[in-house]
């Protein structure tokens, strides 16, 4: 997604604490770690599996940077040889996974990480996080999805999402769950999704009437016109939005 997201550190302390200690004891043996939920409540008994190309781009570009490196040495936590062997870090494991979009259940893997045991430790949170945000958005969008069916369902999360990544991926989620289009423009360019749009409250009010605006908005995209009729009046603001669109094509 961009520096931040991709870097090794973007993890929590223990995760390196914990390598420290695995290097210091020898433990290097394979482990393996499995992505699961264990209960979901009655009311929602399955959930969508999403953000696997994300996880597997991030462990396909692991490793710490020299500025990481040193960082972490100014912290004074780690030894010089534990730190030296972080620059000869990468992820050499594997990974097996259940397509995007599968539904799956309870005590059902969704993702498993065998490598040596440092390197699964080191990752872990990373890929939790990765998964865990999307397959939520995933879950939710396809109850939306359900809940209207053969209806254009449009993403305008973006406003609200916490932070740029979040938008980003939600985004995606949705539209793997079955939305039709996002208004979010970047991940249009980014995940190749429909991008669609609406026409703000603060255009109407900055013209003189609803139908001026309307009516504005309509020759100016002509083939894109999504009106919000409810910025004062919806049953007034429904028969001016008809009216303009219908002089707009003349």
């Amino acid at each position: 997604m961009n520096d931040s997201s991709s870097s090794a550190l973007l993890t929590d302390l223990y995760q390196l604490t914990m390598l420290q200690a695995y290097r210091a004891e020898h433990m290097e043996g394979t482990a393996v770690f499995e992505f699961f939920v264990r209960h979901l409540s009655p009311r929602r008994n399955f959930l969508v599996a999403a953000g696997l190309e994300q996880a597997l781009g991030f462990l396909e570009n692991f490793h710490l940077t020299a500025p990481e490196l040193d960082w972490l040495a100014a912290t004074g936590r780690f030894g010089s040889e534990f730190l030296r062997s972080l620059r000869r870090l990468r992820f050499t494991g594997d990974v097996h996974a259940m397509p995007e979009g599968t539904l799956f259940f309870p005590n059902e893997s969704i993702l498993r990480v065998t490598a040596p045991l440092p390197q699964a430790q080191l990752v872990e949170t990373r890929l939790v996080n990765i998964m865990h945000f999307q397959t939520l958005i995933a879950s939710k969008a396809v109850r939306c999805t359900l809940a209207a069916p053969g209806k254009t369902l449009v993403d305008f999360g973006l406003r609200r999402a916490h932070g740029a990544e979040a938008g980003l991926l939600a985004a995606r989620a949705c539209y793997l769950a079955g939305f039709s289009a996002t208004s979010n423009v970047l991940a249009g360019r980014r995940f190749g999704i429909p991008v669609s749009g609406t026409i703000a409250h603060s255009f109407v009010e900055a013209c003189n009437s609803e139908e001026e605006a309307f009516l504005g908005f309509a020759r100016a995209n002509r083939d894109n016109v999504v009106l919000l009729i409810d910025t004062y009046d919806t049953e007034a603001g429904g028969s001016q939005s008809r009216e303009a669109c219908s002089q707009a094509s003349l």
